[in-house]
C-alpha cells in the first residue's frame, strides 16, 4: 500500500459528487488539503479551473501531483491504492450489486439534477421553479425507488461496513432532504443512511460540517 501522498481536492461544499469523495478519503484516513471552487459563482467554468479539469465539473484531485476527475474514478483510484477498508465486498456478485446501486444515483439520479443541468432548464428553456422542482423529484422518485427494491438485508448497501454505494446514496438524500423531496416510501435507505450518520468519516464530510468558503 503507498504511503500517504500529498492530496488536493478541488471541492465545492454542496457538490454530492464532491461529497462523495470526502467520505472515501476519511474513510480511508487519508489527509487532504480542500480547494474550494465556487459553483454558484461558475469558477469552475473559468480558464483556470478547466486547466484543471477540462469538463469544468466538481470534483477532481491532484495526488502527488497527477490528476484524476469524476468521482467514480477518484474512488476507484483511493480504493485499489489504498485498499483498507475496502469499498466494495469481495464476492463477485455482491461487488456487481454494490456497483449497481451506486450507478444508479451517479449516472441515472444525479445527471439530471446537477447545476448545469437545472440552469440549463430555467435559462435556455424557460423552465419555472415548479417546473425544476417536479423533474427533480421524478428523476429521484425513480431512481430512490429502484435503489429501495435492490437494496440488500444488511446493515448497508455495501453490506456489513459502509462502501461505496452508501457514499453515493447519503449525499443524493442528503439533496432531496434540500429539495423537499418526500423519502417515506424509502425506509430501508432511511435506515442505511441513519447508519452512516453515525459513522465519523460520513459526518464529518457533511455540506453542514465542512460549509461554504
Amino acid at each position: 500500500m503507498m504511503t500517504q501522498p500529498t492530496i488536493r481536492l478541488y471541492d465545492y461544499w454542496r457538490s454530492s459528487a464532491a461529497y462523495r469523495v470526502r467520505i472515501a478519503l476519511n474513510l480511508k484516513g487519508l489527509a487532504y488539503t480542500s480547494v474550494p471552487i465556487n459553483l454558484l459563482a461558475s469558477e469552475q467554468a473559468g480558464d483556470s479551473y478547466r486547466a484543471t479539469n477540462p469538463q469544468g465539473l466538481v470534483p477532481a484531485i491532484e495526488i502527488d501531483g497527477r490528476r484524476i476527475v469524476q468521482s467514480l474514478a477518484i474512488i476507484d483510484w483511493l480504493d485499489r491504492a489504498f485498499p483498507e477498508p475496502p469499498l466494495l465486498p469481495t464476492d463477485r456478485f455482491a461487488r456487481a450489486d454494490a456497483m449497481a446501486l451506486a450507478l444508479i444515483v451517479a449516472c441515472d439520479i444525479h445527471p439530471p439534477l446537477n447545476l448545469r443541468m437545472t440552469r440549463r432548464l430555467k435559462h435556455d428553456l424557460g423552465v419555472d421553479d415548479e417546473g425544476r422542482a417536479r423533474w427533480t423529484a421524478h428523476w429521484m422518485a425513480e431512481g430512490l425507488a429502484a435503489m429501495e427494491a435492490m437494496a440488500p438485508d444488511a446493515p448497508y448497501l455495501a453490506g456489513d461496513a459502509p462502501g461505496l454505494p452508501d457514499l453515493c446514496l447519503v449525499p443524493q438524500l442528503y439533496n432531496a432532504r434540500r429539495n423537499d423531496v418526500p423519502l417515506s416510501a424509502y425506509p430501508r435507505l432511511i435506515a442505511v443512511d441513519a447508519r452512516c450518520a453515525k459513522v465519523d468519516a460520513f459526518a464529518t464530510a457533511h455540506p453542514d460540517r465542512v460549509g461554504p468558503p
